[in-house]
């Protein structure tokens, strides 16, 4: 019992930074704008300070690295769903749906419950997952889905490997990895910055969505809005039942892929939705539910977990 208030404290306290935000944007304390700011706060600093100081305390396990191969894995799962569920629909259906099905949205979400939840090797296993993830997020998606489409604007092999190293978490996670591997290790006055700064990367990345978060939908989209949420965590709750139960790794990773699984929709979708000509409000719409959808779901999951 005493587990289960200790989840609940944290996840409460977790759910009103994220209120904070929002309350505060509509205050007129944050500007809409301002989630800009803090994404480059974010991401360019206190996330990768985060992966430095976690990788930083463990020993590395070199069979974590195949957990970049399931984070691909994950992905081209759900691309095939938003596309078999849609066979008889018209292609740019199936292209929002392969879009806006996939995807995790990891560093801004999922990893500060991970940080706060689950020791080191948990957050090494989900930040191994997020680059495997991060390969689909930032472009492979987007090229299956406009091939979809038919829209012809597809990136370069090229600019998709630009993309992803200069995202510096891709870049701290693919060094991090190379020196956990090999068994270096850093100066500890640069493992000391690091885990100051990214302890902040928690509450920064949580306040960061509430400012971020918005609803704007028209009724009539609402059944689709609610298939495709139903499809995602159904597939969801597979996924996690199966990495918790089936895989053959130690309890600690299988509770993090099994949060992974839950997790909301990758932050790029409705961008990506609007390169092939979707409806980016609807997207949008997805990808903000799919926030309040995750919180109850991890919650509830690491209440049973924990």
């Amino acid at each position: 019992m005493t587990g289960i208030l200790t989840v609940l404290a944290r996840a409460t306290a977790f759910i009103l930074i994220i209120v904070t935000g929002y309350a505060l944007k509509k205050k007129g304390f944050f500007h809409p704008d301002d989630f800009y700011l803090f994404s480059k706060v974010v991401i360019r600093i206190t996330l990768p300070c985060a992966i430095i100081s976690n990788f930083s305390r463990i020993s590395m396990d070199n069979s974590l690295l195949f957990m970049c191969v399931l984070g691909l894995a994950a992905n081209l799962i759900m691309v095939l769903v938003g596309y078999v569920t849609n066979l008889r629909g018209p292609r740019q259906q199936k292209a929002f749906d392969m879009i806006n099905l996939s995807g995790y949205n990891i560093g801004n979400f999922t990893l500060p419950f991970v940080q706060s939840f689950l020791g080191p090797v948990g957050f090494a296993a989900t930040s191994l997952f997020d680059a495997g993830n991060a390969v689909m997020c930032t472009g492979a998606t987007f090229t299956i889905a406009s091939i979809v489409a038919g829209t012809g604007d597809r990136p370069s092999v090229k600019n998709v490997v630009k993309s992803l190293f200069s995202s510096l978490p891709f870049d701290a996670y693919l060094i991090m990895t190379m020196l956990a591997v090999f068994r270096i290790r850093l100066p500890e006055m640069v493992v000391s910055y690091a885990e100051t700064v990214g302890n902040a990367n928690a509450f920064l990345a949580l306040l960061m969505i509430g400012i971020g978060f918005e609803i704007r939908m028209e009724k009539e989209k609402l059944a689709r809005i609610l298939r495709i949420l139903f499809v995602r965590y159904g597939m969801g709750v597979v996924l996690a039942l199966a990495a918790y139960h089936f895989l053959p790794y130690a309890l600690e990773v299988r509770q993090a892929l099994a949060l992974i699984a839950l997790g909301p929709i990758s932050s790029v979708a409705p961008a990506f939705t609007g390169k092939v000509k979707g409806d980016v409000e609807m997207a949008s719409a997805v990808n903000s539910l799919s926030i309040v959808m995750s919180i109850l779901m991890i919650t509830g999951a690491l209440m049973i977990v924990l």
